[in-house]
Formats: C-alpha cells, structure tokens, sequence
C-alpha cells in the first residue's frame, strides 16, 4: 500500500502556514498556579486527544526581586517534570534586565531540550533577538525556537525585520506596556476588553504585528484580556482576535479563559466538512484545478482549506476519517 501524502507536504511555502502551534498560550507564574497549569494541560489533552493550549511558565512577572534565580531553577524543574508530549515554554527577563543570562543558563541550559520555545518580553529591535540568540546558542539550546513580546511603537516598527529572524517562531503583542508606552496618549480604556479593538493606535499596532509574523510564516499570539470574570468580554475578544485581527493564537492569563479561546479558533463542524472534501477533491485531482460545488478550486484555496483541518486538528475537534488519515501521529499526546 502507497504511503498517505499529506496535504501540507503538497501547499505549504514559505510564508503562511510554516509553523503550526497551539491556538492558546496560557500564562502563569506563581508555583502553585503554575502546577495547576500543568495538571491542567494534561487532563485537556486526555479529554481532547491532543496536547490543546501551551503553558507558558512566567519568570518576568513570576519571580520575586531579588529571587529570580531561585524562581528560574523553580520554572526548570517543572518544565522537566512535565508529563511527556505536553508544550511547556518559559518567558525569561528581557536582555537588558540582570537576570537575563541567569535565567537562560539555568532554564535552557538545563530545560532546553524540553522546552517548546523560550518568551523574550520587551523585544524592540533585531539586535534584542540577536542577543537572545547568542545566549541560547552558548548555553547550548541552539534548537530551541524564540517567541518574542511586541511591546512598544518602536518594536511594532520594526515588526517586520524582528519576525524575518529564522530562530523566532512567534510574536506576541504586549497590550498593556504598548498602551503606557504612549505616556497617557492612549486612554486607560485601551487596554480593555472594548477600547483595544477600537483605538486606532492599538489597533494599527494589532494589524502591523499580524501582517509581519504572516509575512514570514510565523505564528501572530494575540494579547490578553485582563477582565478573566467576563466570560462573553473573552469570547467576544477571541472571535475579533482570530475572524477580523489575522491572529491564529491568544494568550490566557486564568483558566477561565481557556476554552472560549479554543472555540473562537476552532473551525466549526461545517468548515470542517467542507475543507475535508475539498482537499480530498484536490488530492483526487493531483491537485489540479476543480470544480466544488459551483466553484473553481485551486492550490490557493486547497491551502487555506487544509489550514483550516491543521487548525482543527491542533484544537482537539473531530475530523473525519478521511481528513484523520492525513494526519503523520495519531492524537495520543502521550505516543
């Protein structure tokens, strides 16, 4: 029997759609939290056959002053007792704080080969991801990929130039040191729920982010939503992030938050059918040209359809057979 090709094998260049990564980030930093995550994580992955959302253990916010180095080696030995399968990421100090080179020595000296990525906050230029990268490269986790935090006018200026890097997989938009960056040009309200997707400030700076990391291919994470009580405020923020911003990841801040922003950027069951038989038409066809229901269909829209099973499948939704099979390892987080 003839090996099963997988679709992306066939459509996926360069730029969009050249990594793939959880839709939801999710951030803590105090220890008991941040072992709550984790158990946490592993029951979701039991409950959807698949490792759902990362967690992002927290140093920058996460440790006390004076005690970094002890809430590094803290973040570490976490990392390295993670159940196996599941994405466990840690965000060090920025490199220009003092506890930089500490915490990347004990983190990803120790943890990097467990790690999903290493979170470098406050990343304003290129030469920001150039020194993280010599750190890491000296503590030998030269394969450990980098997501950076977008946090002022300055980085959202050089969007373009930081997400070109080959090591940095994602960016992420720091909402609320972006809004007091602006010394009090941009309203308190900016940061909320509602003034975040109406401030044109704040929202150019969503859309030059997104349009950099899509540019590249990498992963565009959207910002927080510090109202974690408001269930349909998350909601509501999730859908804009993921259907209007160009965003295919959110950060979480409180577990409350994480299954809305799975829903709001899961494909629902009909997208899942249709993107199913259209890439099985296209796969027919040896992905010429087709005619789907009336419509034409070529490896432009057989692209934008298979990222849309990839991205069902990443948050746990039920595929058919016929889309599973396309799939390299089954949905066991544990295999």
């Amino acid at each position: 029997m003839s090996a099963v090709v997988r679709p992306g094998d066939v459509l996926l260049g360069a730029q969009a759609g050249a990594v793939l990564l959880p839709v939801c980030d999710h951030y803590s930093g105090v220890e008991a939290r941040m072992k709550k995550s984790l158990a946490l994580q592993a029951e979701m992955a039991e409950e959807f056959g698949a490792c759902v959302f990362d967690v992002t253990l927290d140093c920058e916010d996460g440790a006390p002053v004076g005690g970094e180095a002890d809430h590094a080696a803290l973040v570490t030995e976490l990392a390295l007792g993670a159940r196996p399968g599941m994405r466990v990421g840690v965000r060090v100090h920025p490199v220009d704080h003092p506890a930089f080179a500490g915490d990347v020595v004990t983190i990803a000296g120790r943890a990097g080969a467990r790690l999903s990525h290493l979170m470098v906050p406050k990343v304003d230029t290129l030469a920001d991801v150039l020194q993280a990268v010599e750190a890491l490269d000296a503590a030998d986790a030269e394969a450990l990929p980098l997501h950076v935090l977008i946090e002022s006018p300055l980085a959202v200026h050089n969007a373009f130039e930081i997400a070109a890097h080959p090591r940095v997989q994602s960016l992420s938009f720091g909402l609320m040191d972006f809004v007091s960056a602006h010394a009090g040009a941009i309203p308190a309200d900016g940061m909320g729920a509602t003034g975040q997707f109406t401030h044109p400030l704040v929202v150019r700076a969503k859309l030059a982010i997104a349009s950099a990391a899509h540019a590249y291919g990498k992963v565009p994470s959207h910002c927080v939503v510090t109202e974690f009580s408001d269930v349909d405020a998350m909601r509501g923020a999730a859908h804009k992030a993921a259907s209007q911003f160009g965003y295919t990841r959110m950060w979480s801040i409180h577990p409350a938050q994480i299954r809305p922003i799975l829903e709001a950027f899961a494909p629902d069951e009909e997208q899942i059918h249709i993107a199913t038989k259209i890439i099985a038409a296209g796969a027919h066809a040896g992905w010429a040209p087709v005619s789907f229901d009336g419509t034409l269909h070529d490896r432009a829209s057989y692209r934008h359809f298979w990222q849309v099973l990839t991205r069902a499948h990443a948050t746990g939704r039920a595929l058919p057979n016929e889309a599973l099979a396309w799939f390299d390892t089954l949905r066991n987080p544990t295999s």
